[in-house]
Order: C-alpha cells, then sequence, then structure tokens
C-alpha cells in the first residue's frame, strides 16, 4: 500500500506542469529503459512458483514496485512533466476505460447462471468452445470468456484433469474467436475506427479462422477423450449437482443478457459517435464519447448487482479476487509499457527498428509472412492494439489501399496479432481473467512458462502452417 500511494503522489505532485509536459521520443530511449516491464513480466512468470505464499499475498506491491522502479528514474532523467503526462495519459485515456469494461463485463457474466446438471464430457466440452468461438466475433472476447467459463468450469469440477480445458478455452474463446468482426478484439476495432470496413476481416480471415478455431477443436476432443477414457478420471460424485430437479438447461439472472447486449453497444458508441467535445485532464484527452461509454458501463455494472438476485451470485460462487488480480498486475504493466510502446512506435529509428524493417521486402514490397510474425510475437507480450496500429501505420496507412492491394498484408497484421495473443498469458486480457477464475475454483494453472509450453507446442506449428498456406 505505501508503493502504491508512494506511485499517487509522483503523479500529484507533476500535475501543475502536466500541461506543458512533451511526448516521449522512443527513438531516445535505451532499451534499458524496458527492465521494469521485463521484471513485472518475469515475476508474474517465476514467482508463483518460487514464492507462492509470498505472491499470493503481495502481488499487487511487486506490480507497484516496479512501477516505481519505471516512474521515478523516469521522472529523474526527463523531468516530472514528461513523468506525470505519461503516468495520467496511461491511469485516464488506457488503464481506467480497460478496467471499467473488464469489470461490467466480469460483473454481467457473473450475473447469468446456466442452469442445469453439466457433465464435462468431450463432446460438450468441444460444443461449448465452438460455442463460444462464434459467440466471441459478436460480443467480444472477455464477453465471451466471462459468460462461458463458469459453467465449463462447473461442468467439470468431476475431473481430475481440467487444466488443458481451460487452456484450450483461452486459445479459442479468449482469443481465435474473436478475429472476424471489430466488436471480437481491440486491434480490429482500432482498424475499424481507421476506416477498415465492418465485414472485411470476416471476408479476408475467415478461412484461416475456420482452420485455426477447427483444427484446435479436434486436438482438444482427442486430448480430452484420452484423458476421459483414463481411469478414475471422473469422480463418481458430482460436487455441483442439479438441485432444482429440472434436466433441461436454462438460464438464471436473464436480464444480465440485456445487460450484456448494453455493453456491446456502448462500447460500439464510443467507436462510431464523433463529437468534438473532449477535455483535458492533465494532459491526457477524454472524449465525451469515451465518457458516456465509461459511464454508462459503470451503471450497467451498478445494475447488474442491484436486479442479479443473491442466489445467482452464490451459485456462481461470484466474488471479487480475480478481478482484483487483473486490475493490480495490469496497472503495473500497463504503466511499465509506456517506454516499450513509445519506442516501438518510433519505428526504424527506434530500438525496434529492425523488428520494423524486417517486415520489408528488398524490393520495398510489404512481406506478409513476417508481417504475420512480427505483429504476432509482439502481441504476444505487449498489448496488440497498439501493435496493430505500428503495423498497420508501417504498411502504409492507407485503409482502401489496405484493403484492397495490399489485402494479404492487412490480414496477416490482423491475424498476428488476434491469433497470436493466445501465445502468453498476458497477451490479451481475458488470458489473465479466465485464469484467474480458475484458480480461484480450484483448477491447477500452468505457471507462465508452462502455459507457453502449451502454446508452443499447439498454436506455433499451426501459425507456421497457415504462415505457408495464406501468407506468403
Amino acid at each position: 500500500m505505501k508503493l502504491a500511494r508512494a506511485s499517487a503522489l509522483l503523479a500529484l505532485m507533476t500535475l501543475p506542469a502536466l500541461a506543458h509536459a512533451a511526448d516521449i521520443d522512443g527513438s531516445t530511449l535505451s532499451v534499458l529503459w524496458g527492465v521494469p516491464f521485463a521484471g513485472i513480466l518475469l515475476s508474474i512468470a517465476l514467482m508463483p512458483l518460487v514464492a507462492p505464499m509470498f505472491w499470493h499475498h503481495h502481488f499487487g506491491k511487486v506490480a507497484a514496485a516496479w512501477s516505481l522502479a519505471f516512474l521515478v528514474p523516469f521522472a529523474i532523467a526527463f523531468g516530472p512533466a514528461v513523468a506525470g503526462n505519461s503516468f495520467v495519459h496511461a491511469l485516464v485515456a488506457e488503464y481506467i476505460p480497460f478496467v471499467i469494461l473488464l469489470t461490467a463485463l466480469f460483473t454481467v457474466a457473473g450475473g447469468i447462471y446456466i442452469r442445469g446438471n453439466l457433465h464435462g464430457t468431450p463432446a460438450l466440452n468441444t460444443a461449448i468452445l465452438a460455442i463460444g468461438a462464434v459467440l466471441a466475433s459478436f460480443m467480444g472476447t472477455t464477453g465471451a470468456s466471462m459468460l462461458l467459463i463458469r459453467p465449463l468450469i462447473r461442468a467439470n469440477d468431476n475431473r481430475k484433469h481440467m487444466a488443458h480445458v481451460v487452456v484450450f478455452f483461452i486459445f479459442i474463446v479468449s482469443n481465435a474467436g474473436g478475429s472476424l468482426t471489430p466488436l471480437g478484439d481491440p486491434p480490429l476495432f482500432l482498424g475499424f475506427l481507421k476506416g477498415v470496413t465492418f465485414f472485411w476481416t470476416l471476408s479476408h480471415i475467415f478461412t484461416e479462422t475456420l482452420f485455426l478455431v477447427g483444427v484446435l477443436l479436434v486436438a482438444f476432443y482427442v486430448l480430452d477423450s484420452w484423458y476421459f477414457r483414463r481411469h478414475g478420471e471422473v469422480r463418481p460424485e458430482d460436487p455441483t449437482p442439479d438441485t432444482t430437479g429440472k434436466e433441461m438447461i436454462g438460464f438464471e439472472g436473464k436480464v444480465n443478457f440485456l445487460l450484456l447486449l448494453a455493453v456491446v453497444v456502448l462500447v460500439l458508441m464510443s467507436g462510431l459517435w464523433k463529437s468534438d467535445m473532449e477535455w483535458v485532464v492533465a494532459g491526457a484527452v477524454v472524449t465525451l464519447p469515451g465518457l458516456v461509454r465509461d459511464v454508462g458501463l459503470i451503471a450497467v455494472a451498478l445494475v447488474s448487482l442491484v436486479v442479479t438476485p443473491k442466489i445467482v451470485h452464490e451459485k456462481n460462487q461470484f466474488n471479487w479476487a480475480p478481478m482484483q488480480e487483473v486490475a493490480k498486475l495490469f496497472a503495473g504493466i500497463f504503466l511499465t509499457i509506456i517506454p516499450v510502446i513509445a519506442m516501438l512506435k518510433a519505428g526504424v529509428n527506434g530500438p525496434f527498428g529492425a523488428i520494423v524493417s524486417a517486415v520489408t521486402r528488398p524490393d520495398g514490397s510489404p512481406d506478409p509472412a513476417m508481417y504475420f510474425w512480427a505483429t504476432g510475437a509482439l502481441s504476444s507480450f505487449l498489448d496488440n492494439a497498439p501493435t496493430y496500429l505500428v503495423f498497420f501505420n508501417t504498411a502504409g496507412g492507407d485503409p482502401q489501399t489496405l484493403m484492397t492491394t495490399l489485402a494479404p498484408t492487412l490480414a496477416a497484421i490482423s491475424g498476428g496479432a488476434v491469433f497470436m495473443g493466445a501465445n502468453t498469458y498476458i497477451g490479451n486480457a481475458p488470458n489473465m481473467m479466465v485464469k484467474a477464475i480458475a484458480e480461484d475454483r480450484g483448477v491447477k494453472m500452468p505457471s507462465f512458462f508452462g502455459y507457453m509450453a502449451w502454446s508452443g507446442c499447439v498454436l506455433v506449428p499451426l501459425f507456421v502452417i497457415m504462415t505457408f498456406i495464406w501468407f506468403r
């Protein structure tokens, strides 16, 4: 808590000078400014293994410590105005809207209880993953993940092995399924705002998505069937039997479906509504559409809490621990990633210039395969939305040209940003949220590197195949 207060105090001390603060020139930064970001990633990866009890009780303090490890030296080197401007921009323009959206989806989805005695057979699990893949492109990967992860875990709570179910859920529902519309994943929504038509991705990477999701579903069914047939895999007692006396599948807390629709409408509205009305909050611009969206999302979350019967939350074992974990860890990530994004935005003139240059062939034409892997590799560890924009602009930034003449390049950028967000727990926001919910329910999830072993063995070979078929 002391570290968090110190971080907030540093920001408050810089407020008077923020209006004159300069933007960060990533081309002048050393790669050493990325050390705090690497530090928080390694903490997430290693500390649950080497010091699990300490991490469980103090992960928020660790995130705050790495944040200060960036903010304090940065304020000394570039002045409190620049450091404060970066802090407030990350807080007001990025982190607060991010947490508000996640909280709204977490709350609303937590108010929907799928009634019925679901049994986690390979067929049922595969069906849930397939349904989630379809929903993800229309209600977002986060919305679909929050809606389905609880009933999926409950259906498999009499299984000995559950981690693989959640891992494939992250692969399919939390990532690959959101690749067909701008509502599915933030990078595609940014492309939509830049002028890419709403159904462009549906018509240009549908085959790639169908291949990836289809192969993953088949692979999951085969693996889950192997586990299911093993002796002692299924316990005879169901920890959560259907106590309603009804075998038919049904829903409780149905009003939350309307609230879920309201969340989608608010997010879409904030992108389509253009307004000249805006406010500058200590150097960060707050637009009227963004403010209406965030206030609306808060209202939706509060309404859900009020109208959802208490028994529904009890059946869902709803609590705030997963949301708190994600909020604290991503606070550190959003702050320490500031210099990394600045260096990436510097393009060929920045420390990551070699990566940006690698996507262009000797004749000056874009290389779709390199765009796919460069966008995907960075999206695995960085925020995939700005990564998408960097390579979108590197490819020319003209949506009409990218949708026609350079369509293979835009498809590669879109696929890399969305598909490869599944490579790590931090590649996409719902990954960490799903992991936190699963662990809160007693599922022993793979470590950070353990999860990467799964993605390396399952996803990377598929990405290689996709490169040779579609992104050459």
